[in-house]
Formats: structure tokens, sequence, C-alpha cells
């Protein structure tokens, strides 16, 4: 009569979701899919010396150096086995990382790059919704696939890049 039965009687009463209140009644079914996280971008003040961190003193597989005019971009790729680290650095003073890295000396987390299996539907739902995207159409990123970002004040403060996957 003791302890044994103060514990039978006094266990929480555990509370189930009727089948009628299913939490997937609030998501509206989209014309696309989110996939899975692509990249984080790393806006890099020094980009050797960034590559030697993550090849040197990491031991990661680091790729070449590549110029991206069209977004204004060298852009270096950290292979992590479940996704990828993207180094960014200005390629000319309009660059959009240039911006960045005026703002933070040091650098920092730019982005995050998501992927998409439509690109066209996931933009037309998305400005229904009320989502900036910062182009009207999709440039080629530096997978050589079409992306979109979407503006961060939209998305709690982060840059997201969407990519066809």
């Amino acid at each position: 009569s003791g302890l044994l039965s103060r514990l039978q009687t006094s266990a929480p009463t555990v509370r189930t979701l009727s089948a009628s209140k299913s939490f997937s009644q609030n998501i509206p079914s989209c014309l696309w899919k989110l996939g899975r996280l692509n990249h984080v971008a790393i806006a890099v003040p020094d980009l050797e010396k960034a590559q030697s961190l993550y090849k040197d003193v990491l031991g990661a597989q680091v790729s070449e150096t590549v110029a991206l005019p069209e977004h204004g971009v060298y852009t270096v790729f950290v292979e992590l086995g479940n996704t990828k680290l993207e180094l960014l650095h200005p390629l000319g003073e309009k660059s959009p990382i240039a911006s960045f890295l005026e703002k933070n000396k040091t650098g920092g987390m730019h982005h995050i790059c998501i992927e998409v299996d439509d690109i066209k539907a996931a933009m037309t739902e998305l400005k229904k919704k009320k989502i900036r995207i910062l182009s009207e159409e999709p440039k080629i990123g530096a997978h050589g696939k079409p992306v979109i970002f979407l503006h961060p004040k939209d998305c709690h403060g982060v840059l997201v890049e969407l990519e066809q996957a």
C-alpha cells in the first residue's frame, strides 16, 4: 500500500489526438516540395586562408575556386559528407559579398541553400504567400542549376537560397 500505490494513483494522464484533429490539417498541400539542405554559405575576407583551414587543418575535401561573375562572387565548396559549406569571396567592388564583409569584417554565415523539386512552382506559391524573392527570374547558381533568394526579412533574418534539385 505504500509507495507503489501512490505511484499507481498519481501517474499522469496521457492525452492523444483524435483522428479528426490531425496536425496536417493546418498545412496546405504544395505543388512543390522542399528537399535537403544543400549547403551553408560563409562569406570570407581571405579565401586562401579559409580554404587552408578546411583542407589543411580540418582535413576536408575542398574544391577549386570558381568565379561566378553573374553573382559577383568567387566560390569554393567544402565537402562534408551530408552537406557542403560554400566559401564566398567578393568578385569586384559591387559584389553583394563585398558589402556583407564591410559590415562583418571577419566574415560569417551568409545564407543557407535548400533544394526544391520545382523552383517555378515554389516562386509562384511563395509570392502568393507574400514572401519576397530577390529576383524576377531564377539565375544559374554555382552548381549549374536555377536558384532564387528569399528576402531575409521574410525568413526570420536568414537569407534563404532555393536551388532546383
